[in-house]
């Protein structure tokens, strides 16, 4: 659902790293350095599926929360374990969230500046 954000880290290398291990599982990869496509002149990464475009870039001022969709359960738990590894802290393992709805099946992890960052399923198992 999502187009592309922009969202404010304070180490873009440690960030693109995290990202890069944290998406894969999504189907998210690097598609353009937006710096060198545009000549902004500082490393900003494009992560993206089919087309759309996701850019990281500081200074921190605020914490977000972002939620990728997940083709399905197994995929959230491939995040959540991807995130992990790559170093983000846990914020809410692979599970049902009915508080939500019965489907509800997400995974939550905190990137290295305190963003929430989450991978949700809306299909039943």
């Amino acid at each position: 659902m999502l187009d592309h954000i922009g969202l404010a880290v304070s180490d873009l290398a440690k960030s693109k790293a995290f990202f890069q291990a944290a998406l894969a599982p999504l189907g998210y990869v690097v598609k353009m350095d937006f710096a060198e496509a545009i000549g902004l002149g500082q490393d900003r990464p494009g992560f993206g599926q089919s087309g759309g475009v996701w850019s990281a870039k500081g200074p921190v001022t605020a914490k977000m929360h972002i939620a990728f969709t997940a083709a399905n359960r197994a995929t959230v738990k491939a995040f959540y374990d991807a995130a992990i590894a790559a170093g983000g802290k846990d914020n809410g393992g692979p599970g049902l969230r009915p508080q939500y709805h019965p489907n509800y099946y997400g995974a939550f992890v905190y990137d290295f500046d305190g963003n929430n960052i989450e991978a949700v399923c809306h299909q039943p198992e």
